[in-house]
């Protein structure tokens, strides 16, 4: 059977203020289209969907329509992740059968999340679906599972592994075994723009979870594709375009999987074109005004001293540079700043604000006039 993986859609996201709903658009439209040239049997979205737990109506139609898109070509099976509220993505469900999607959003009993079909080849397959369990909900879903060490004793990774062995037991010798879930696990590499909140903390789990009896883990949550040491096939998908700045190194991939009941999964990368780059730029404002960005939004280091105004100088140079920041290079190391910190007391605000901006370099006379103005008003009222 051949398998369609992708993850890490965020449809909904806004970059510095700025939405990125046609890029999003143009990347499920790039899956869409994979999708029509490989021909998958089954297509796994390994969550995070949206970029947050309330989707605007706008987002809500751009993952629809781009789930009904991909069922065209194959049988369509998505979990929820960490920014999905997965109670909401459930109450899809009767719209989703109808469509023949199946959405697993939330945790539920063991019977709900053990998938089975059979490809139109006849290769049966069965499929553990996974939803992101939060550390507050694991001992709860060990209970739904009716697991007899669901005490709250247990480590994140000990709840994560006993799910996942209740789940397997289902697996059988003659079928196509996979997994999908949404986690981290131990020896990833961060894709840059994931909540750590999720991702350390406690959250990270061994591969050893994973049992040797799985022929392929399709997993969500890190942005950037990579395959994982395990017992089995254990791979990230990948985002299908970068989330923010910190991931505009990373390949827009999907993955696409080969495999039977006897043979061992092959997996390839599938590069996506990115509607709109994300790109850093760097230089003097006289270097800037020289550059080619086409239409790429970018994250612009100036190296130019601080002064009030020098935003805006750069926007109208540069008008898709939607973060600004002065060159870490040009301000001073506060670790090798002398002597010690000046008194506050019985100095006024205006006064600590310029030893502030003094300090980290930005000492401009303009922006202290700004705030003194700033101050008065407020204080006048």
């Amino acid at each position: 059977m051949r398998i369609l993986h992708t993850s890490d859609w965020h449809v909904g996201k806004v970059l510095k203020g700025q939405s990125r709903a046609a890029d999003h658009i143009a990347a499920i439209n790039a899956l869409v289209e994979v999708a029509k040239a490989e021909q998958p049997d089954l297509v796994i979205v390994a969550g995070d969907l949206y970029d947050g737990a309330t989707p605007t109506a706008e987002s809500v139609k751009i993952v629809t329509r781009g789930l009904s898109a991909l069922r065209k070509s194959a049988e369509v099976v998505v979990i929820g992740g960490n920014h999905d509220n997965g109670a909401a993505l459930d109450a899809l469900r009767p719209w989703a059968d109808a469509a023949g999607i199946t959405i697993r959003g939330a945790i539920g009993k063991p019977d709900d999340l053990m998938l089975a079909g059979t490809t139109k080849d006849g290769e049966q397959w069965r499929l553990a679906a996974l939803p992101f369990v939060s550390q507050r909900y694991a001992v709860r879903a060990a209970e739904m599972f009716e697991l007899s060490a669901a005490e709250n004793a247990q480590s994140y990774p000990q709840h994560i592994g006993d799910l996942l062995s209740a789940l397997t037991k289902g697996f059988g010798g003659d079928t196509v075994n996979l997994i999908t879930a949404h986690l981290t696990v131990i020896g990833a590499t961060m894709g840059g723009g994931e909540r750590e909140a999720h991702t350390i903390m406690g959250y990270a789990v061994p591969a050893s979870v994973f049992p040797s009896s799985a022929h392929y883990v399709a997993l969500g949550h890190l942005h950037r594709a990579q395959s994982v040491n395990g017992p089995c096939p254990i791979r990230y998908s990948g985002s299908p375009l970068p989330i923010d700045f910190g991931e505009e190194e990373n390949l827009s991939t999907a993955v696409v999987v080969d495999v039977t009941a006897t043979t061992a999964a092959h997996a390839r990368e599938v590069t996506l074109p990115v509607k709109t780059p994300l790109r850093t730029v760097r230089g003097t404002l006289e270097q800037l005004s020289t550059l080619d960005t086409g239409d790429a939004w970018l994250r612009v280091y100036v190296q130019e001293k601080p002064r009030a105004g020098l935003r805006e100088e750069v926007q109208e140079l540069l008008p898709k540079a939607l973060e600004v920041r002065i060159d870490p290079k040009l301000l001073p190391d506060p670790r090798s700043a002398g002597g010690s910190e000046p008194a506050r007391a019985g100095r006024s605000a205006g006064e600590l604000f310029a030893d502030y901006l003094s300090q980290r370099g930005h000492a401009d006379d303009a922006t202290v006039a700004l705030f003194h103005r700033l101050h008065d008003e407020v204080v006048s009222q």
